[in-house]
């Protein structure tokens, strides 16, 4: 019993501090490369680390997120930071309409900001996981989203847990967050993915 929670306590450690290392290289690279030419191929090479991971492959981890930051500077930046420039005008509309007291498109661009997240949490482990045409990208996550509500409502709730316990602890929100969420995000919909293969196999056997 001792060694069994031994062994659990040691890989709780160990994935906590594969987070804090990908939350680390992930900021570090978004600012080398200029915040805004940077957020998007270092989101995608945070997101193909994660995905090796996920998959039990060992690797290290700075000459490896270096790169796949490389690799992925023009498609990640053709990727995320169209998602990041949309977030951010919804973002703003929010607080405007939120200081204007209007309920009803404060609503729609919450509404709005919802959707396109849960598009971008389907959108960024696919763009790592299958060979996919940048066009195609973005479709399909979304035909991802519709078609799986249940697993939508489980990255929402994902999302917003990370977020809540962000504002309450500001620091696990820097040290943390976006590692965590891009690796739970990469875990959960990789088995997703999974069992969407598997089922549409099933029906192509019947």
């Amino acid at each position: 019993m001792g060694t069994g929670w031994a062994i659990r306590l040691y890989d709780a450690a160990d994935e906590v501090l594969w987070v804090i290392k990908l939350n680390a290289l992930w900021i570090l690279f978004t600012v080398l490369g200029g915040i805004a030419l940077g957020i998007g191929p270092a989101t995608l090479a945070a997101y193909s680390l994660a995905r090796r991971r996920s998959s039990d492959e060992s690797f290290h981890a700075f000459p490896a997120f270096r790169t796949a930051f490389r690799q992925e500077f023009r498609r990640g930046t053709l990727v995320v930071l169209p998602l990041v420039a949309v977030a951010v005008v919804l973002v703003g509309n929010y607080l405007y309409f939120a200081a204007l007291g209007a309920a009803v498109p404060r609503l729609a661009s919450l509404t709005a900001l919802v959707a396109l997240g849960l598009i971008a949490a389907y959108a960024l482990p696919m763009a790592v996981h299958y060979d996919l045409g940048i066009r195609m990208l973005l479709p399909k996550a979304s035909l991802v989203a519709l078609a799986r509500p249940a697993s939508s409502l489980v990255l929402l709730f994902v999302a917003v847990s990370i977020a809540f316990v962000s504002v309450k602890f500001p620091v696990f929100g820097f040290v943390l967050a976006g590692g965590a969420w891009i690796q739970l995000d990469t875990w959960l919909c990789l088995r997703f993915f999974a069992e969407n293969e598997a089922r549409l196999h099933l029906k192509g056997n019947q």
